[in-house]
């Protein structure tokens, strides 16, 4: 008798299942997460840390640093969760912490990404770029705060509903938010592609003079390379989670740990360790802070002279 009501309480409240008391079916995932793989990418992503700190402190590349910490704490949080799973994969709270996180974390390595095509434009050349290059970043990181807001929100509904009904809602905007920033490095990827082809149609006495040495560098070139490769792994990251939330926790990807930790952490690591090898600093020294310098006084100067010809037109019309 007292066996039986054991086991019925089990299976109505799985948190209080161990390993050794219930199938792995009434876990969070019907799978132990590898201690050494979450343990592994943890290692990696504290190092990519310490490293983007201190070449962001160095080469005072501020706003790239912060969007780069955010995501990558964030991983690491989540990664924390997976190995509390490793001991006990019933629990919920570990889970959803490494839910909400790893599904966030992206988002903020996208908006890094973001901020270095307006400075590639700037190198080459304003004139040649359909859009100016703060309309890019304006663009993309209101596309990627769109993204994050809808996975926050999810992921705050989700942890925090009392019944399923509220839990698959949260699932449901976080889905909303990941199939959101799939689209918006899909056309992050179609304009760098555009400007990659006016580049090439520009002869190269038509490109800025400035930026001409940085240019014709061998880091510069790889560092092009790297951005590419980066926003493809964060893509195929993105799809993979997608895909894999819209399935439902009880689907083959959300129960597949290799699938994961090649398509997620795997793709993660790849594009924070090019972001951090290729890092702006090393590459652009200080023309970074210089092409960013150039972006606002031109925004500046069009804003001034927007302001001026309003001016006038107002004087004329009253004359």
């Amino acid at each position: 008798m007292n066996r039986t009501i054991t086991n019925t309480t089990l299976l109505e409240n799985p948190e209080l299942c161990t390993l050794a008391t219930c199938p792995l079916d009434l876990a969070q995932v019907q799978y132990v997460p590898s201690l050494a793989g979450n343990m592994l990418y943890i290692i990696i992503l504290c190092l990519v840390a310490v490293a983007q700190l201190w070449l962001g402190i160095k080469y005072k590349t501020w706003t790239y640093m912060v969007s780069m910490l955010f995501g990558l704490i964030m991983e690491v949080v989540g990664y924390v969760g997976r190995v509390q799973m490793h001991d006990n994969p019933f629990l919920s709270d570990p889970f959803l912490m490494y839910l909400t996180c790893l599904t966030i974390a992206p988002a903020f390595f996208a908006a890094a990404i973001y901020l270095c095509l307006s400075r590639i434009v700037v190198t080459y050349g304003e004139e040649i770029s359909y859009l100016r290059p703060r309309t890019y970043t304006i663009l993309f990181i209101s596309c990627d705060f769109v993204a994050l807001m809808l996975q926050s929100a999810g992921g705050g509904i989700a942890s925090s509903a009392d019944n399923n009904g509220d839990q698959e809602l949260g699932i449901n905007i976080m889905i909303a938010g990941v199939s959101w920033q799939v689209f918006s490095l899909a056309l992050f990827g179609v304009l760098c592609a555009e400007f990659a082809f006016r580049v090439r149609r520009t002869s190269t006495s038509k490109r800025s003079m400035m930026f001409t040495v940085l240019r014709s560098t061998r880091s510069f070139k790889l560092y092009h390379i790297a951005l590419g490769c980066a926003t493809l792994a964060i893509f195929v990251r993105s799809v993979f989670r997608c895909a894999e939330m819209s399935e439902g926790f009880s689907g083959k990807l959300a129960n597949d740990q290799i699938t994961f930790m090649i398509l997620e952490g795997a793709m993660i690591c790849l594009s924070v360790i090019l972001l951090t090898v290729l890092h702006p600093g090393l590459v652009w020294k200080g023309q970074w802070r210089d092409a960013m310098w150039h972006v606002r006084s031109r925004a500046k100067t069009q804003t001034d002279y927007t302001a001026l010809e309003m001016q006038n037109r107002s004087a004329s019309t009253s004359v």
